[in-house]
């Protein structure tokens, strides 16, 4: 069963744009494109919000807006119709998603779900159109900002191709750690689907690292112990 539609947010939910220009002001993807774009999109901006679990957008929904993160977790998740999924990315403040389906009108080519309470800014794909037409440095920051997606995932193609599961495990640790801090809200399960094993063999290495005090697991969460040694254990075998 799909989770409930995002109703429209109502206008005053963006707050003034002045003051959403001072927020997109600190995000590094809106920050790049300078003081005047920024207010510029800071008067397209909505904002809203998602329930933990509560989905964004389906695969094949109509790619109407790009979003960012503002506060909370948003899961980009792809799934087959026999009911398989593998979490692609996980994404947290600062966060910009979206951006593909947007860009060439295409339906969605992933669902989003978020893992937290989440609060997003949303821009409408019929607004940031007419400003590209305007500020053409904007199309350039957002192409920029698609290659440097397709290299990650490159990467992650690499990785699951030549990489043992001990290495993959350790280089996407090191990657949420270096995102999120040394508390990472993720299950076992969604960490075995991000590298693509199973959760048995995720468990497994899990538990020796937790024996050696490299980390902590609890309940949907991995406390990393000793970040240096997670950072020197992650480029050692690269």
């Amino acid at each position: 069963m799909r989770a409930p539609t995002l109703s429209p947010p109502s206008p005053a939910a963006a707050g003034p744009p002045r003051d959403l220009a001072r927020l997109l002001a600190v995000n590094p993807f809106f920050a790049s494109l300078g003081a005047e774009a920024v207010a510029a999109l800071a008067t397209l901006c909505v904002t809203r919000r998602l329930e933990a679990g509560q989905t964004l957008f389906h695969k094949g929904d109509p790619g109407d807006a790009l979003y960012a993160i503002r506060r909370g977790q948003v899961r980009i998740v792809a799934e087959t119709r026999d009911g398989r999924s593998t979490t692609l990315n996980l994404l947290g403040p600062g966060d910009v998603f979206g951006e593909v389906a947007l860009l060439d009108g295409e339906p969605r080519t992933a669902t989003a779900v978020a893992a937290e309470a989440t609060e997003l800014f949303a821009i409408l794909r019929r607004d940031l159109l007419v400003l590209i037409e305007r500020q053409p440095a904007i199309a350039i920051r957002l192409v920029e900002f698609l290659c440097a997606r397709i290299r990650w995932l490159s990467r992650r193609a690499e990785e699951a191709a030549f990489l043992p599961l001990e290495q993959r495990l350790l280089r996407r640790l090191a990657g949420l750690c270096e995102d999120y801090g040394s508390e990472i809200a993720v299950s076992q399960e969604e960490l075995a689907l991000f590298v693509g094993a199973a959760r048995e063999s995720v468990n497994r290495q899990l538990q020796a690292w937790k024996r050696t005090g490299l980390i902590a697991l609890g309940r949907g969460r991995i406390r990393i112990l000793d970040r240096d040694e997670l950072a020197r254990r992650a480029q050692a075998g690269g």
